[in-house]
């Protein structure tokens, strides 16, 4: 989902809101100055560093990709990670009160505000894009799709219907992921190369429940439907992500920080 709350002040909450693979991209950073690492030196294997850590090696290579993100840290396909050069960021830049939305997987949404999140499949499958699809995504007609419909619940709570639609060349593991549990977002930082999401455009309206809709939250079709759409790109400005959220009206609440540039 899209946060467009205006960001805190750095250091007003402790580090324990960040996403896991954060707090590993940090934890390892440190590892690697305390060590003296120097350009060129070769990380320890990915089984070592997720026994280190106590991470899955989904959080492992989301933070690898962080780092690989900031010049830190560089892959090879087949010897592994090498340190690129430790000095590039020392510290991540303080959040200003312009720095505008941020995009957010429901799993760090729910992660930075202590919520327990739980998700249940109702379809997941790979097929070709329409012609739509294409259009939005840049991708050929036909091509293949992912193609994944769950229900997605905060602290037992179900909270929104969710429709999600990603390129399968960006992150063939998506067909092969359970979704139940997995974060989409986690997996997509850990494709090969990284698939990180950095933009979207996001857009909500109100509607009446579908049949579908009051048989799956259990209301009256009296209650208000929050529809959100978004396409998010990546770090290369390609769309990878094509994604409708169909909300609770009583269980979500969209905040937009507006400004006047001029």
């Amino acid at each position: 989902m899209t946060d467009a709350r205006t960001p805190m002040p750095r250091g007003l909450f402790g580090d324990d809101v960040l996403p896991l693979y954060e707090r590993t991209a940090t934890q390892l950073l440190d590892d690697l100055r305390a060590a003296a690492a120097r350009p060129g030196d070769r990380l320890p294997s990915e089984r070592a560093l997720v026994e280190r850590y106590a991470v899955s090696r989904v959080t492992l290579r989301a933070a690898l990709a962080q780092l690989e993100s900031r010049g830190i840290v560089r892959p090879s396909s087949s010897r592994g990670w090498f340190v690129a050069e430790l000095g590039l960021l020392p510290e991540a830049p303080a959040a200003s009160a312009s720095a505008g939305p941020q995009v957010q997987g429901f799993a760090d949404y729910a992660q930075a505000n202590g919520l327990t999140t739980a998700g249940k499949v109702l379809s997941a499958a790979v097929r070709p894009a329409t012609v739509y699809e294409a259009e939005q995504l840049r991708i050929a007609p036909g091509a293949d799709l992912f193609d994944l419909h769950r229900l997605r619940f905060l602290d037992g709570l179900l909270v929104v219907l969710e429709h999600n639609r990603l390129p399968l060349a960006a992150c063939p593991a998506l067909a092969e992921t359970d979704f139940n549990t997995a974060s989409l977002y986690a997996t997509l930082r850990a494709a090969d190369p990284p698939q990180l999401p950095r933009i979207a455009d996001y857009s909500v309206e109100a509607r009446h429940p579908t049949p579908r809709e009051i048989e799956l939250f259990e209301i009256e079709e009296t209650m208000p439907m929050l529809v959100a759409t978004q396409l998010t790109s990546n770090q290369e400005s390609r769309p990878i992500e094509l994604t409708v959220q169909v909300y609770r009206g009583d269980r979500y609440r969209f905040r937009a920080s507006i400004t006047n540039q001029a």
